[in-house]
C-alpha cells in the first residue's frame, strides 16, 4: 500500500475507511476520513486492506505544496507574520492524536495560500507553545519582535497565537506598544486537519487589517458562524466567551470597532481610532509580575487575599455587581493597602462599570484604600496593573484614566 490508496483499517472492534496518507513516522499510519478528518493508528495492532489503489496522487500534490516562493512586489506593503504558536500554526502529532504547535511563519505561507499577492511578507518565529503556557516573559520578547519588525519597516503585523490567552498578549502589547501602524491577532478555533477550520479566513482577513488605517492593537476572529467576515476588537476590550465557536470573541460593552469582509477584502471601523503614522514608535516593556487577580464568591475566606497579598506587589478582585465583597474582607483589604499593595476592584458582570459609592459595602471599600476599576474587563485590569505599577507615578491615576482603549467613557452596551 502507497499514499494516496483508498484502505479499510481494522484495529479492535473500529473500522476506518479512508484514503492512506504520509507519515512522520514507521509505527503509524494516518488516514482521511470522508468527514474530512485524520486519524492516527498504531500499525502493529492494525490490519489493513486496499480498496482501491491510487485513487489520489498524494506524493505529488505534497512535493508541489513543498515549492512555494514569495515574490516580493514593489507595489505590495510588507507585512511582518509572527508566530507564538496555537492552533492556527499547529498540526496534528499522529504518535498521540493530540494538536501540537509545530509551524513557522513560513509554514503557514504554505499553508494558506490565499495569502499569496496581498503583501509581501517576512516571517518570525517568538515561540512555539500552546497560549495556556503563554507568560509574561513572553510578552516582552513578542514586544520586542514586533518593534523590531516595525523599525525594519514593516507596514503592519500580523501576530499568531493561540485563542484561549490571547485576549491578555493583546492588551499587554496595547499598553507596551506605541504603534504607528497596525498590531493584528488572530488565531484558529479549529486546526487545519478539520474541514471547519476557520484558520484560512481569520489569517487573511487578518492581513487586510494589518494594510489598513488603524495603527492600534485588534484581535482578528470570526464575527459568526458563517465564512464571511471577520470582526476586529480593540485588544484591550475583547474576551474569548465560548470554548469552540469560531465566533467565540466579543467586544465587551460595544459592538466591535470594527470589521473584514472575507470576499470584498473590505475593511471598515464604527468609532473612531489611532490613524496610521501619528502616533510614534515605542516600547515600554517593563511589567511587575507579582500581581494576582482573586474572584470573590460567597463563602470564600478572606484569607484567600492574604495568600494573594504574600506574594503580590498588586491585586485586582474580580467582585460583584458595582464592586461588592463580603464585609468580612474589607479589614483584609484595608491591612494589604496600609502596607503598600494596590487593590483594584472589578465587575463579575460583563457590562457596566464599578461604582463603590452606592453602596454602605462600596463605601467601605473606598475608605479601605480600594482603586475603583471603572469597566475595566477583570484580566485586562491585571495585565494594566502590572504594566503601571513598572511604568506610571501614579498607579491609582493611571489605573482610573483610558491609556488604551481599555476604559470607555460610556458603560451603555453596543454603542
Amino acid at each position: 500500500m502507497n499514499p494516496g490508496d483508498r484502505v479499510r483499517v481494522e484495529r479492535a472492534d473500529q473500522t476506518y475507511e479512508g484514503v492512506l496518507l504520509p507519515s512522520t513516522t514507521e509505527e503509524n499510519l494516518v488516514v482521511k476520513l470522508e468527514s474530512g478528518y485524520n486519524v492516527g493508528i498504531d500499525r502493529g495492532d492494525a490490519s489493513v486492506d486496499v480498496l482501491e489503489a491510487d485513487t489520489y496522487d498524494v506524493e505529488s500534490a505534497q512535493d508541489a505544496a513543498g515549492e512555494s516562493a514569495i515574490e516580493f512586489d514593489d507595489d505590495l506593503p510588507t507585512i511582518s507574520l509572527i508566530s507564538t504558536g496555537g492552533t492556527i500554526a499547529s498540526t496534528v502529532d499522529y504518535r498521540t492524536g493530540a494538536v501540537t504547535a509545530q509551524f513557522d511563519a513560513e509554514d503557514v505561507l504554505r499553508a494558506v495560500p490565499d495569502l499569496a499577492g496581498r503583501a509581501n511578507y517576512r516571517g518570525r518565529v517568538v515561540a512555539n507553545i500552546l497560549s495556556e503556557n503563554m507568560t509574561p516573559d513572553v510578552w516582552q520578547d513578542l514586544a520586542h519582535a514586533v518593534r523590531e519588525e516595525i523599525e525594519a519597516g514593516a507596514d503592519g503585523v500580523v501576530v499568531m497565537h493561540g485563542t484561549d490567552t490571547m485576549q491578555f498578549t493583546a492588551a499587554a502589547l496595547a499598553f507596551m506598544l506605541d504603534t504607528p501602524v497596525p498590531i493584528v491577532f488572530t488565531g484558529s478555533q479549529r486546526s487545519a486537519d478539520r474541514p471547519s477550520s476557520d484558520n484560512v479566513m481569520n489569517a487573511v482577513c487578518a492581513v487586510e487589517a494589518a494594510k489598513s488605517d488603524c495603527s492600534e492593537v485588534l484581535v482578528c476572529m470570526h464575527a459568526d458562524e458563517a465564512d464571511e467576515r471577520c470582526a476586529l476588537h480593540r485588544g484591550t476590550r475583547v474576551r474569548k466567551n465560548h470554548t469552540s465557536r469560531r465566533d467565540a470573541f466579543e467586544t465587551v460593552g460595544a459592538k466591535p470597532l470594527g470589521e473584514v469582509d472575507y470576499d470584498s477584502e473590505e475593511v471598515q471601523f464604527r468609532r473612531e481610532y489611532a490613524e496610521r503614522g501619528e502616533t510614534d514608535l515605542a516600547l515600554r516593556e517593563d511589567l511587575e509580575t507579582d500581581v494576582s487577580l482573586v474572584k470573590f464568591t460567597p463563602g470564600t475566606d478572606p484569607a484567600m487575599l492574604d495568600a494573594a497579598a504574600d506574594r503580590s506587589e498588586g491585586v485586582v478582585i474580580e467582585g460583584t455587581g458595582l464592586g461588592h465583597v463580603n464585609t468580612d474582607w474589607i479589614e483584609t483589604v484595608e491591612d494589604l493597602t496600609d502596607a503598600g499593595t494596590t487593590v483594584v476592584m472589578t465587575s463579575q458582570c460583563l457590562e457596566g462599570r464599578v461604582c463603590d459609592r452606592v453602596y454602605d459595602t462600596g463605601r467601605d471599600l473606598l475608605d479601605a484604600g480600594v482603586i475603583e476599576g471603572e469597566d475595566l474587563l477583570p484580566g485586562t485590569a491585571k495585565v494594566k496593573l502590572m504594566w503601571v505599577l513598572a511604568n506610571a507615578d501614579d498607579p491609582t491615576r493611571a489605573m482610573r484614566e483610558p491609556l488604551a482603549g481599555e476604559i470607555q467613557s460610556q458603560s451603555r452596551p453596543w454603542t
